[in-house]
């Protein structure tokens, strides 16, 4: 059910930060000692219009504090150098990282904001070289940019494709090896590893598929995988907390059910690896 004619938003995010990191996430702000789960993510993580995302699913059902280190539209350029959720993930009892896309991370080809991933803040000469009918001053977010390139020239396109692709694989890797020990990958998304991620409208997370995955080598305790629908709530406003301005958005995110679901999951993956270690 949707609560309307709220001031200021609809949810508590209780927004907190850690240490030194410039980075807001949600909240409650928790302790980082003793036993601790930390889970890196973008904006299902954070978990937009609702009340308990599968972060705090997870903490209710393993009573182990949970640290949501969740960014609404967070790539990996905005954990990869941040020493504060690097360090809280090397003393975590267990690390969830979630599966992003590639396009919010800087390249040869563009710059993202080092925080506001999404946000696009410089253009190099390869792309202009690359792309010299398009004005580029017309762009501020990357979802916006990338959507008119591939219009443009989709055989050009695949080389900023590609570019892209080499540099999410670098990244995660370099994050997985900063971070030290293995990780629990965790895919939520509209559509399978398997199929098709070559554009913008085959959903996210955008450009990454199986193949992508696959490379990423020695770092990777286990992968789990939760594929939603409209079942899990896309679509609805069931179970969503949002003010009339934010419907649009609400209605694009999965919903309760999909946050229970990974929860389950992730409740059964972190056993299994329990008892491995054990």
């Amino acid at each position: 059910m949707a609560y309307e004619n709220m001031p200021g938003p609809a949810v508590d995010y209780a927004p907190c930060r850690y240490g030194t990191s410039r980075l807001v996430f949600r909240g409650p702000q928790q302790r980082l000692a003793g036993r601790y789960i930390a889970v890196l993510g973008g904006s299902e993580t954070y978990g937009r219009y609702l009340a308990d995302p599968y972060p705090a699913l997870l903490q209710d059902a393993t009573g182990v504090r949970t640290v949501n280190f969740g960014c609404v539209n967070a790539g990996v350029d905005a954990f990869v150098g941040d020493e504060t959720v690097i360090d809280a993930c090397r003393g975590a009892e267990a690390v969830i990282l979630q599966i992003g896309g590639a396009a919010n991370l800087s390249n040869r080809f563009y710059g993202v904001h080092p925080r506001r991933n999404d946000r696009v803040t410089t253009i190099s000469p390869v792309m202009k070289a690359v792309f010299p009918e398009v004005d580029f001053t017309d762009f501020h977010f990357t979802r916006h940019m990338l959507g008119v390139l591939e219009e443009t020239s989709a055989s050009r396109f695949a080389l900023l494709r590609d570019e892209l692709r080499r540099v999410w694989l670098s990244r995660m890797n370099l994050l997985m090896s900063r971070i030290g020990r293995p990780v629990t990958l965790l895919w939520m998304a509209g559509r399978r590893p398997e199929d098709p991620a070559e554009t913008l409208a085959d959903g996210d997370p955008p450009y990454v598929g199986r193949a992508q995955i696959d490379a990423l080598r020695g770092r990777i305790a286990d992968e789990v995988r939760h594929v939603f629908c409209e079942k899990a709530g896309v679509g609805s406003p069931d179970g969503k907390l949002f003010n009339p301005e934010e419907e649009p958005a609400a209605l694009t995110v999965a919903g309760p059910a999909a946050h229970e679901a990974v929860a389950e999951a992730l409740v059964g993956a972190l056993g299994r690896q329990h008892r491995k270690a054990g």
